[in-house]
């Protein structure tokens, strides 16, 4: 069985998905459609994509096109979702799921009335360390989990000014500004899915940024945010906590490692940093940095990496790490690129699996709502002065 795709946003992200979910054998055919249309054209002709569209409306009307992958703007996620599902196509959407806990609420329902597949893309739940730990809590060698870490640190400096600049043209900076913990999925996915609970109640510190280069401005910022650095800390269901940073500027190499994590058990503890990696029990020390180091597949100077910063190439051609699992993957990605420290290759073949075979993906709408849900609380939580607030739950996946 196979079906056709309909790539929405052709920006620096979305050609690198564009070409896996070509190569799946699951899929058909593949679209793209930009409010750019150049973009869009320039996209197809580089992948050799079926067509264009000249709206995404247009993509939503053809019978042509079975599912959409969404791959916009950060805040134009959840309507765009609520749209494909409305118009009767699966939904692969990229993070976060959504910005408001309305907007959440209702893509579940929608999924719910419509039976379509919805998953969105987190990148850290294929991170290594995050794969290494839910290995080692399902074969219960943490003993038990009581604490974890997930930190997002990557500073505007190194890429994101350019990427701001791509995509949001001559008012980019109003949108630079993004809120960061309105971005949370790659610290709190990386975190629970792992650990495999939910947060139920978050307490969150920004720090007001002071470069004055009109980033991070309230006067500018279309999100009249003015915080470029934030940590919240989670309490979760069970017993525990976790706390998580989003740093926008901050001295630390993101192009090595963006995402890094830590977990603490009663048995025994892992820790990760930009360059080491470490399994620690009450016996002593293992360095394990090799089993999470993914391995290149494609060069940082290859073509299809030209409009895309220096700064932020990596992210776009880490290969596997020993801890992955690539028996399930197709053959055809074998030398395919891989991003994100080797994420993309499981992200598109989990959702071309679910939409093809009927079941959930893996980060379905409600693992993406328990881990989108947590930062935008917590954002509110920062801007009432770190005050304690709780977090809506809309409980598991219903069972097919």
């Amino acid at each position: 069985m196979t079906f056709s795709l309909g790539i929405v946003g052709a920006g620096q992200f979305s050609g690198q998905f564009a070409r896996l979910f070509l190569a799946h054998p699951g899929v058909r055919d593949v679209y793209v459609t930009d409010l750019l249309p150049e973009r869009a054209e320039r996209l197809a002709a580089d992948e050799g994509l079926a067509g264009t569209f000249p709206s995404y409306e247009a993509m939503l009307e053809s019978p042509d096109v079975d599912a959409v992958a969404v791959f916009t703007q950060r805040w134009t996620h959840g309507p765009l979702v609520l749209q494909g599902l409305a118009a009767g196509k699966h939904v692969y959407s990229a993070v976060p799921m959504a910005i408001s806990t309305q907007e959440i609420a209702e893509i579940i329902d929608a999924v719910k009335a419509t039976g379509l597949t919805y998953m969105m893309g987190e990148t850290s739940q294929y991170n290594p360390a995050t794969v290494h730990a839910r290995n080692k809590i399902a074969e219960g060698a943490f003993g038990r989990l009581f604490y974890a870490e997930g930190d997002y640190v990557h500073d505007m400096d190194l890429g994101f000014y350019e990427a701001y600049q791509y995509s949001g043209g001559e008012e980019w900076k109003a949108t630079a500004s993004y809120p960061p913990l309105l971005y949370p999925t790659h610290s709190v996915g990386g975190v629970l899915g792992a650990w495999g609970t939910h947060a139920v109640s978050v307490s969150a510190l920004g720090v007001v940024d002071e470069r004055g280069d009109g980033v991070f401005d309230r006067s500018v910022s279309r999100f009249d945010n003015d915080v470029s650095n934030a940590t919240a800390l989670f309490e979760v269901a069970g017993g525990g906590s976790f706390r998580t940073n989003e740093f926008r500027r901050v001295g630390y190499p993101s192009h090595i490692r963006e995402s890094r994590f830590r977990f603490f058990g009663t048995e025994a503890s892992m820790e990760q940093l930009a360059t080491v990696a470490l399994w620690q029990d009450k016996t002593g020390v293992e360095d394990i940095s090799e089993l999470l180091e993914p391995k290149p597949t494609m060069a940082p100077d290859d073509p299809s990496l030209q409009h895309i910063a220096p700064e932020l190439r990596a992210a776009f051609t880490s290969g596997s790490a020993p801890v992955h699992d690539r028996a399930r993957l197709p053959r055809a990605f074998d030398h395919l690129h891989n991003g994100h420290e080797g994420s993309h290759h499981f992200l598109v073949d989990d959702f071309v699996t679910a939409v093809n075979s009927r079941t959930l993906p893996s980060v379905n709408a409600w693992v993406a709502a328990r881990y989108t849900l947590p930062g935008i609380v917590a954002h509110d939580s920062a801007r009432q002065g770190g005050v304690r607030l709780e977090i809506p739950d809309f409980g598991d996946a219903p069972r097919p």
